[in-house]
């Protein structure tokens, strides 16, 4: 096992020997309806990925829970545990939501007796029509396209055990907002929140999104492949757009296939890579784990954070 002064650098194979004993059951139907429109992910790499991932998860919210009581004796406050809140970064196209779902069903398997939630910051983006009337709408993913505010006061909200917490929602069918539909978070006990921007430190705040984690990822992979992915997972989006006019991509879809992908191309080079490069990549070490990908979303290395 290789080392650097905050990391443990461990090779796929070192990583997977870690899981000698534990068994966690899922399907393949199962791990295709948690895996992204074109990510790859299978049964052996939850037993040889995964599963050590979620070991380590245990050791640090054993640990966690072990800390909070001792700390609520000291303080003479009521015994009651406070949220444990997983972040997970990285670029678009990457594999965040895959990652996500996983360790939910994962992490809600591992604690049956505990509520496991799961967000995107995606919702906390402002809606196309704010987006527009600030001229920003082709940033949309940078840092001034959030309303990092409500972002954080949610974040609060969710550590403070607030009851039924309002939350935005967008889709990615409509490229926006969607009006007058909010999801509900109530006093879950593990939250998982995944977006580009969580480990982001936004100009002006003096509270961080990252402030209140007590675990993060970042999924990392050479930008030229998140490109050749992110090209994928758009014609696949176009393979389906036709189907439905009210889709954001439908225009797009019945028209020049080759056109569509020139504006692809250089949407990823002047919103998508620039993103990457100036505001997201730079949060990269801020993780406690960074999960790298090579060909194929193949997950060669972990780095993880001494502590």
């Amino acid at each position: 096992m290789q080392e650097s002064d905050t990391f443990y650098i461990i090779e796929r194979d070192e990583w997977k020997a870690l899981n000698e004993h534990t068994r966690l059951t899922l399907t393949d139907e199962e791990l295709e309806s948690l895996r992204s429109l074109n990510d790859r992910i299978s049964l052996k790499d939850v037993k040889e990925i995964y599963v050590p991932i979620l070991q380590v998860l245990h050791t640090h919210i054993r640990y966690y829970d072990e800390r909070q009581r001792e700390m609520k004796i000291l303080l003479n406050q009521p015994a009651k545990k406070d949220p444990y809140i997983i972040g997970i970064a990285g670029s678009v196209a990457v594999g965040k939501s895959t990652l996500a779902r996983l360790l939910q069903t994962m992490i809600d398997r591992a604690y049956p007796n505990r509520k496991v939630d799961l967000i995107t910051t995606d919702g906390f983006l402002y809606p196309n029509e704010v987006l527009k009337e600030r001229n920003i709408l082709d940033r949309k993913g940078f840092p001034e396209s959030y309303d990092m505010k409500r972002l954080i006061t949610f974040m609060g909200d969710v550590k403070s055990g607030r009851r039924n917490i309002e939350v935005p929602v967008y889709s990615h069918k409509f490229y926006d907002i969607v009006p007058d539909e909010q999801a509900v978070i109530d006093q879950p006990d593990i939250l998982i929140v995944e977006g580009i921007n969580v480990l982001q430190l936004p100009a002006n705040e003096k509270i961080f999104v990252s402030d209140f984690f007590d675990f993060s990822f970042y999924v990392d992979a050479e930008p030229e492949r998140i490109e050749k992915w992110y090209l994928e997972r758009f014609g696949l989006l176009l393979d389906t757009a036709f189907q439905n006019p009210t889709n954001y991509y439908y225009d797009v879809a019945m028209g020049n296939r080759k056109e569509a992908f020139d504006m692809a191309k250089e949407v990823w080079q002047d919103v998508n890579l620039t993103n990457l490069e100036e505001y997201i990549l730079p949060t990269r070490f801020r993780a406690d784990m960074i999960i790298h990908k090579t060909t194929d979303h193949y997950i060669d290395q972990l780095l993880l954070k001494k502590h």
